[in-house]
């Protein structure tokens, strides 16, 4: 769906604006007496009515602007009601036609129904049917458009075009993922923490053949061993001491959709004998249960493990190894693939620009900002990356974001230590230029930590606080006294 003036796709809060504004209805009958009896009343419940008098002008109008429902009559002269209906589902499917004639009969009412005709009224009608009919048919258009808009937004999260990546490394894991998403093979995706492994098994999942079934996920390494195998089979009444009543599993849950298995390494040996039986058999029982549980789902199943040095030390099933690896997935960790960081900053920053509608919305990130995120190691890797533009822009005072607003480890590198301290090699390191560097990181960090009190930074450092002004000054920086704000 556009707006009116052609610009892009409605957010939620504009949609609903719109749909309540623009019930728009077009009345067809080629009697003028009818087209303005229907248009007085219709319009007197609220709608926004347009008239035509013949089945061409019909058409043309439904060619040119966007109406919510449609109502005509069946006989008219040359083009009748069935080529309105047939022009209106041709150019907009979702709109609900609504057929009338003062001719009624069993033929022409199946041919109608048949060719997507939404309701059909015999003249004369009651007028409490036909605003009932209506309001049915303006409710059925606005699910069907938020149902349009509800996709379209899935479809920008967990779309292969959501994916912010210009590296090679990615392209080739993003190809796959396109790849395996219209088969119902089963998947395993490996991967650091915060590489995007959920994100990936939700991507594949929504293009896939599954996409309007269920989605369900589970975290095996975040439930009680003792409560897993219940979380995901389900359990009968009596099975233990707390089952009161019979409770369906996860699994059961994910029935005909897609279900995630995150860190399946950490699932106990004896539960990983039952989700063997799963992928083999199809069918499971539940925990204390005898009855055959038929399994119609996708598994996909994740780790951030050595998943092979797991078999090897016996903590995970060989057997059930090659059965999840049917397809093998691996997520790089961003510090493999650091020119995809200014792309990923700046859809950070459009995300959270929105979701925190801050007064002056972040325009970009400062070039010294950006070249501290890219020399950083992320060992959060993109989950990490995600939290430090979100803090940021929380955090920022101006329209652009400043090295001042990152986070301190990312400014001071991991353990505390400066970051990007270069090896020596077998090539010249300029010192004079990496030691600058190094202490211009440092007055970051201490500024940071002193929300940019010079003198309190300069304790930090045990500097002077002239010290402290003059390299402030040297670098750039922005610092301020206790009185300040």
């Amino acid at each position: 769906m556009e707006k009116a003036d052609g610009g892009a796709l409605l957010d939620l809060p504009d949609f609903w604006a719109y749909i309540s504004n623009m019930s728009a209805i077009l009345v067809v009958d080629n009697e003028k007496s009818m087209c303005d009896f229907l248009s007085i009343m219709l319009e007197k419940e609220g709608y926004s009515v347009t008239t035509a008098n013949s089945g061409e002008m019909a058409a043309n109008l439904i060619r040119e602007n966007a109406f919510d429902v449609v109502i005509t009559d069946i006989k008219m002269p040359r083009s009748n009601g069935i080529d309105v209906l047939e022009t209106a589902k041709k150019v907009s499917p979702n709109t609900p036609v609504v057929m009338m004639t003062a001719y009624a009969s069993h033929e022409t009412a199946v041919e109608a129904m048949k060719k997507g005709a939404y309701d059909y009224l015999s003249k004369p009608f009651k007028i409490e049917d036909l605003q009932l009919i209506v309001k049915n048919a303006v409710e059925k258009k606005k699910l069907s458009d938020e149902n349009f808009i509800l996709k379209t937004a899935l479809k920008d999260k967990y779309g292969f075009s959501s994916h912010v990546s210009k590296s090679p490394v990615m392209q080739k894991v993003l190809d796959s993922i396109q790849r395996v998403s219209d088969s119902n093979a089963t998947v395993m995706i490996t991967g650091e923490s915060g590489a995007g492994k959920e994100l990936a098994a939700r991507t594949i999942h929504l293009n896939g053949p599954r996409k309007n079934h269920p989605f369900v996920s589970v975290n095996c390494g975040a439930i009680p061993e003792n409560l897993l195998e219940s979380e995901l089979f389900g359990h009968e009444k009596g099975a233990f001491t707390s089952a009161d009543s019979a409770k369906a599993g996860l699994m059961e849950m994910a029935h005909k959709g897609t279900f995630f298995l995150d860190e399946v390494c950490e699932t106990p040996l004896g539960t990983q004998v039952k989700l063997l039986r799963v992928l083999q058999e199809k069918e499971f029982t539940r925990v204390g249960g005898t009855r055959t549980i038929k399994a119609d789902l996708r598994i996909i199943a994740a780790t951030n493990r050595d998943v092979v040095r797991a078999v090897g030390d016996k903590s995970f099933r060989e057997d059930l190894y090659y059965r999840l690896n049917v397809i093998p997935i691996h997520l790089p960790p961003l510090r493999e693939r650091r020119e995809d960081i200014p792309f990923l900053v700046e859809y950070f920053i459009a995300k959270f620009n929105g979701l925190h509608q801050r007064r002056i919305p972040i325009r970009g990130i400062h070039p010294d900002a950006l070249k501290v995120l890219e020399r950083y190691r992320w060992p959060g890797n993109v989950r990490e990356l995600e939290n430090a533009v979100e803090r940021a822009i929380v955090l920022e005072a101006g329209d652009l974001v400043q090295v001042s607003s990152l986070p301190e480890e990312i400014l001071m590198g991991e353990g505390g230590a400066p970051a990007s301290i270069p090896a020596i090699g077998d090539q010249p390191v300029d010192l004079e230029k990496t030691l600058d560097q190094i202490e211009k990181r440092m007055i970051q960090g201490a500024l940071y930590k002193t929300n940019g009190i010079v003198h309190k930074a300069a304790k930090l450092l045990n500097l002077s606080f002239r010290s402290m002004r003059y390299r402030v000054q040297k670098h750039n920086l922005k610092g301020k006294t206790d009185g300040e704000s």
